[in-house]
């Protein structure tokens, strides 16, 4: 049966955004499962599956519906355990769970700053409406002067970045030789990025540029094909 997958979109619905929803495709991909996006503007998802979730993504698979990204690749882990892992065992999960709190603390608070007005662009009338009230409720500030403070942000959020560059520098991936849900959930961070702006957060040089492309050829370049903002 076709996992369904609700896939946060804006008012184009072939470039999905969300950095949690790509973290679920690409563990769908590296499942080897098939599925099926449902795309969702964010006004929609109090009504997706019932109203299960604030935030998606959310998959239905058969009678079973889960949210929270990394409460649905548990789900995948154990529902397919004949398929490849994406943790390769109980200190995987846990330590995917380190980096999944890392990036959330690190990577994805000057991300979300950075990107505001450009995220904002990308709703439709409505959508756009409810993402600038939103946003600006909770950073108590306009859009504007929140993303004016990326450039002087940009060094320090390049340096923050040291454990994942220094650990590079060991192995291909966060998982070791091939990736693992850890990689994807750096990885969703940075599409989320690549996707919503052409802001260069990261030096051509730089490991972890190297190693995002890798993430982005996976997968028969699955990640790649969406097309990055210009």
């Amino acid at each position: 049966m076709t996992i369904l997958l609700y896939d946060l979109v804006g008012s184009d619905m072939a470039r999905p955004f969300s950095p949690h929803c790509w973290k679920v495709a690409m563990a769908l991909e590296h499942k080897g499962l098939e599925y099926r996006t449902v795309p969702t503007r964010f006004l929609d998802v109090a009504a997706v599956e019932g109203g299960i979730s604030k935030t998606v993504p959310v998959i239905r698979d058969g009678d079973h519906v889960v949210a929270d990204s990394f409460a649905i690749a548990l789900y995948l882990e154990h529902a397919y355990p004949d398929r490849p892992s994406l943790f390769a065992g109980a200190g995987g999960e846990a330590h995917a769970r380190f980096v999944e709190r890392w990036s959330q603390l690190t990577i994805h608070p000057y991300i979300g700053a950075a990107a505001l007005t450009a995220l904002h662009a990308m709703q439709d009338g409505a959508n756009a409406a409810y993402f600038r009230g939103s946003r600006e409720q909770r950073f108590g500030k306009t859009l504007e002067e929140v993303t004016a403070g990326r450039d002087a942000g940009l060094a320090s959020f390049r340096a923050s970045l040291e454990p994942l560059r220094s650990m590079l520098a060991y192995q291909p991936f966060v998982g070791g030789d091939g990736p693992l849900f850890a990689d994807y959930i750096v990885f969703g961070a940075l599409q989320w990025a690549r996707i919503a702006m052409p802001y260069r957060l990261l030096d051509d040089a730089d490991p972890i540029a190297a190693w995002f492309g890798r993430c982005l050829a996976l997968h028969g370049g699955l990640a790649a094909r969406v097309a990055a903002a210009a």
